[in-house]
């Protein structure tokens, strides 16, 4: 049990750890850069959004403010898009791309992108992939548990971990052409609607790709997380 904690494989975490690290620091630059560059139609993150939900023929979201930083996102079990304190009332450039982006994850719902349809459907094994998945592989680990399958095989409980972990991993996965997809969309509508000059836009989408990365690292992190449960699960059964 002592060894697990010192495991050379934690330089998996480690790494993650450090991606995730450095894309929340680029994120945050980028976004506090750009949100002091006011944008020249004058439209606020809530706006910009109304526009870009009406002119791509959408009208059944709602627009809503929600407290806290950055915890912009739609909804599309109630159809409502939220918008943070720092984006709703925005002038800036950071902000409308942000709320922009957000508008394209509704046109992603109104047109039934499939990517969307399948991070939606799951959203439910996720939450218990991130939440047990870890848990179960170390208790298996710990306790040795097994099963003995009819035609003679073998299963451990950290190997059913592994699989249960692999729902977290799948879902971060997933989740990156949904979140580039609809920033690709949001750039367009920003130009095509009339919200921005193209030079407003190029720095929208240097925000949109500071945040890109932050999806970027996630998904890496999870991937490294399940390489390092895979190596460990591995090395005890060659122990046993």
């Amino acid at each position: 049990m002592f060894g697990y904690y010192f495991d050379p494989t934690y330089i998996l975490v480690l790494i993650g750890a450090l991606l995730c690290i450095f894309a929340s620091s680029r994120v945050n630059s980028t976004y506090n850069k750009y949100a002091r560059v006011r944008a020249r139609g004058g439209f606020t993150g809530a706006e910009a959004a109304q526009r870009i939900l009406h002119m791509s023929g959408i009208h059944d979201v709602q627009i809503q403010h929600v407290a806290g930083n950055l915890t912009d996102h739609y909804d599309p079990a109630h159809k409502v898009l939220r918008l943070s304190d720092s984006v709703y009332g925005s002038n800036s450039v950071a902000a409308i791309g942000v709320a922009a982006h957000e508008c394209g994850h509704a046109l992603q719902h109104k047109e039934g992108y499939l990517p969307l349809k399948i991070r939606s459907a799951l959203v439910p094994a996720a939450n218990i992939g991130s939440r047990l998945g870890l848990p179960i592989v170390i208790l298996g680990l710990v306790l040795g548990i097994g099963f003995r399958l009819p035609g003679g095989g073998y299963f451990s409980l950290a190997e059913i971990g592994i699989w249960v972990f692999s729902l977290a991993v799948l879902f971060q996965v997933i989740t990156l052409p949904v979140e580039f997809n609809a920033s690709g969309r949001a750039l367009k509508m920003l130009g095509n609607y009339g919200i921005m000059g193209q030079d407003e836009v190029g720095d929208c989408r240097r925000v949109l790709s500071a945040a890109a990365l932050t999806y970027v690292a996630a998904a890496a992190s999870s991937i490294l997380q399940l390489l390092r449960l895979v190596l460990l699960t591995g090395n005890r059964r060659r122990r046993d």
